[in-house]
């Protein structure tokens, strides 16, 4: 038969079908079904799709399904996703690789919808995260949802150490949950912090906010320590550095070292699991204690700890800090001159505010 009658009867017979077929029944374009070999030419391959006729694949979708196509005999069947409804020729445009990467996209959505773990193995890392491999599809683990165990714990936060810290686990095999599946967005997300959460989560359940616990340090950050409970090594807290002491702390490290044995105060259990902790909740407040020592109108020594655009803080002892204002300087350069950490000078005390927790200091003439 002519090309052209060939193709004058494929449309005919695709019409007759339609006609034929509910209008809630005809597949849709982008939708994955199963197809049989019909036959094979060089250029074309076509299928039977049963009551909604033939299919083909043909051009760049043949060549990137060639390997596919080559092991398919006559009569097996495969997934297709249809292209096109209609071609010119009247048949239905297949693809045959995109529906195979759609079955992969539908594995991983039904992995995220059972909740089940899987294991994959890093392959790559970067500063925000690891890349793993996972149903031939590329995903990816954020920082943020490594477990507690596997958390970087750079001190300054630097990029460049946490990549590096990161790029020790590729390689290795981690038990994650899929927590995210978009492919329009080739996005596929992961957590290995999820894999833990509920077995955390039963383990806390005997803990609330107000006890006390025995902890070890297991890592220091420039945002505060981690703490493993002693009585439970799975779980860990953290203590940020605003919670490490009544006075000022710059580094962490000044206050704590790893390995060290501390008692903190549990101050809050988050619902997805972590804990938040306290050292300086179980230290006398010195703000609440002042007494006599300081009054408005006094002199104090002081040492000069930490100057800033606005002024200095000043260490008045036991864990108490005054405030000087940039302006009881001639400059910055001045102040600096007047105030380097360490120096010791005494001030006269303008204010004090226990409430908020603030003495305002004066320098004496």
């Amino acid at each position: 038969m002519p090309e052209a009658q060939n193709k004058a009867a494929q449309a005919t017979l695709l019409e007759t079908l339609k006609a034929a077929i509910p209008a809630g029944e005809w597949p849709k374009e982008g939708s994955v079904t199963e197809v049989k070999l019909l036959r094979k030419t060089d250029r074309k391959v076509f299928f039977d799709m049963g009551k909604f006729g033939t299919g083909i694949v043909w051009g760049a979708e043949l060549m990137n399904a060639r390997e596919m196509v080559k092991n398919l005999e006559s009569g097996g069947t495969c997934l297709a996703k249809i292209k096109l409804l209609e071609s010119d020729d009247g048949y239905i445009e297949l693809s045959l690789a995109e529906a195979g990467r759609e079955r992969l996209w539908q594995q991983a959505k039904e992995l995220q919808e059972s909740g089940e773990l899987a294991k994959v193995k890093v392959v790559g890392a970067n500063a925000g995260g690891l890349t793993a491999m996972l149903f031939d599809l590329k995903a990816f683990l954020p920082v943020s949802q490594l477990s507690q165990e596997h958390y970087p714990r750079v001190e300054d936060g630097d990029r460049q150490k946490i990549f590096d810290e990161l790029k020790k686990f590729i390689g290795q095999e981690l038990t994650v949950k899929v927590i995210d599946v978009n492919p329009r967005h080739n996005k596929f997300i992961l957590s290995e912090r999820e894999v833990v959460s509920g077995n955390v989560k039963e383990l806390l359940k005997k803990y609330k906010a107000g006890d006390d616990i025995q902890g070890l340090v297991t890592g220091i950050a420039d945002f505060g320590a981690f703490v493993r409970f002693v009585d439970e090594p799975q779980l860990e807290g953290l203590i940020h550095i605003s919670e490490l002491s009544h006075a000022l702390v710059e580094n962490p490290k000044d206050v704590l070292k790893v390995d060290e044995t501390v008692k903190v105060k549990i101050i809050d259990i988050r619902e997805d699991g972590r804990v938040f902790l306290s050292l300086k909740a179980l230290q006398p407040d010195p703000w609440s204690t002042l007494g006599d020592r300081f009054k408005k109108g006094g002199e104090v020594e002081g040492k000069g700890y930490k100057l800033n655009p606005f002024g200095a803080m000043v260490d008045l002892g036991g864990g108490i800090q005054g405030t000087v204002h940039i302006a009881e300087f001639e400059s910055a350069d001045a102040m600096k001159q007047l105030l380097t950490p360490g120096s010791a000078r005494t001030f006269v005390i303008e204010a004090v505010k226990p409430e908020e927790k603030r003495i305002v200091l004066k320098l004496k003439k």
